[in-house]
């Protein structure tokens, strides 16, 4: 095949890095479990993926025209996505700010990692978990701490009725319960 129908330009593929979730000026609060999720993803790239796709692009090489070489054109994009990645990752955990919700003093108002029942209007009731941006989960009821919901709740009482601002107009909801995660014992 004509090197004319194949573009093996590596500068040409280079993936985009991840957009930052963040808005500009905001702080990147994360649990000590999100930023550990973070830190072994990182290190499952960097000591395991990363090395095992090296290991088959340079295989793949050594077997001669790349330009019709399936295990050396996916490695090589799955290289990119790797490094994409850790680029990623790398950023995060240096803007991360690790904030124990165990260590919380005023446990009677809501703060980052609480969790939150609430009722809304219809006397519907939700419990969320208050995390960092990286650590969302919405079928565990995991939001994020910038998110409508939460910024509603933060710093409500149980008992407080706040308003939420939705799509389809502001609503009440009403904090029922407020939760922390127990202190942490420290070593002796």
């Amino acid at each position: 095949m004509s090197k004319a129908f194949v573009r093996e330009s590596d500068a040409d593929e280079d993936l985009p890095d991840e957009k930052e979730t963040r808005p500009a000026g905001v702080k990147n609060y994360i649990t000590p479990e999100g930023f550990q999720r973070l830190q072994d993803e990182f290190r499952q790239l960097m000591r395991v993926e990363r090395p095992k796709t090296v290991e088959v692009v340079s295989w793949a090489a050594g077997n001669g025209d790349r330009s019709e070489n399936g295990d050396y054109i996916y490695g090589k994009k799955r290289l990119r996505e790797i490094d994409r990645r850790i680029r990623f990752l790398t950023k995060r955990m240096e803007a991360a700010q690790v904030v124990d919700p165990s260590a919380q003093k005023n446990r009677d108002r809501v703060f980052f990692g609480a969790t939150v029942t609430y009722a809304n209007e219809r006397d519907e009731e939700r419990t969320v978990t208050i995390v960092g941006i990286d650590e969302t989960d919405l079928d565990r009821g995991r939001i994020s701490w910038i998110s409508p919901v939460a910024k509603a709740l933060l710093k409500a009482r149980v008992g407080d009725v706040v308003d939420l601002r939705t799509p389809a107009g502001p609503e009440q909801i009403e904090v029922v319960a407020i939760s922390y995660p127990p202190p942490r014992q420290r070593a002796p």
